[in-house]
């Protein structure tokens, strides 16, 4: 079973969508025994990355994310939650990946948010098995991942080369939004359920 963590996120019925389509059980909780017993956890997100880390803390939920040791995937503001730090609040989210997340700047060539369709390169691991680089995901957001160590996928908008995916033993992000990629997104889902 999948846990969808239910932190009043944007994209949960999107997600819960996707694993539909996929024919994967889940369920969407706010339930740290559920959470921790679920084969495979997804942390959704759209929105605010300040006031997203203020529910995870108020709920608890950011201690028991830390603790999971089953393949976790953030999406979208979810990575970023994972991240050390995030400009947007500011606010020190859980430091589980190694990276810093930044405000992109708006030029006349890269307009913020970053929305719509863009291609991702540099893929490695297991998250990306099968897919080419230079696939084309799904992306809407104003804050990026830097460059780290953790990066596994890297993207480009404007002049600015960021994190596209991050990988730190089993936590998993997307920047993009793998639900609503097609099937380049679909297979990236599949990949993650066959962790």
């Amino acid at each position: 079973m999948i846990a969808i963590i239910d932190y009043e996120a944007g994209n949960i019925c999107s997600v819960q969508n996707a694993l539909e389509r996929l024919g994967a059980p889940y369920q969407l909780t706010a339930d740290p025994e559920l959470i921790c017993r679920a084969d495979k956890v997804i942390l959704p997100g759209v929105g605010n990355a300040a006031q997203a880390m203020a529910s995870l803390r108020a709920s608890g939920l950011d201690t028991e994310i830390r603790s999971l040791r089953q393949p976790v995937l953030g999406i979208c503001v979810g990575l970023q939650l994972m991240c050390r730090s995030s400009e947007e609040g500011p606010v020190d989210c859980m430091g589980l990946l190694d990276a810093r997340v930044r405000k992109f700047p708006e030029t006349p060539e890269a307009k913020v948010p970053h929305m719509g369709w863009n291609s991702i390169g540099n893929l490695e691991g297991k998250l990306f098995k099968d897919l080419p680089g230079g696939s084309y995901v799904y992306f809407v957001h104003s804050y990026y991942p830097e460059l780290c160590p953790d990066t596994i996928a890297t993207c480009r908008h404007g002049d600015t080369l960021f994190s596209a995916a991050l990988r730190w033993e089993n936590f998993y992000g997307t920047q993009f939004h793998p639900e609503k990629s097609g099937s380049v997104g679909a297979a990236i889902l599949q990949n993650f359920l066959a962790l």
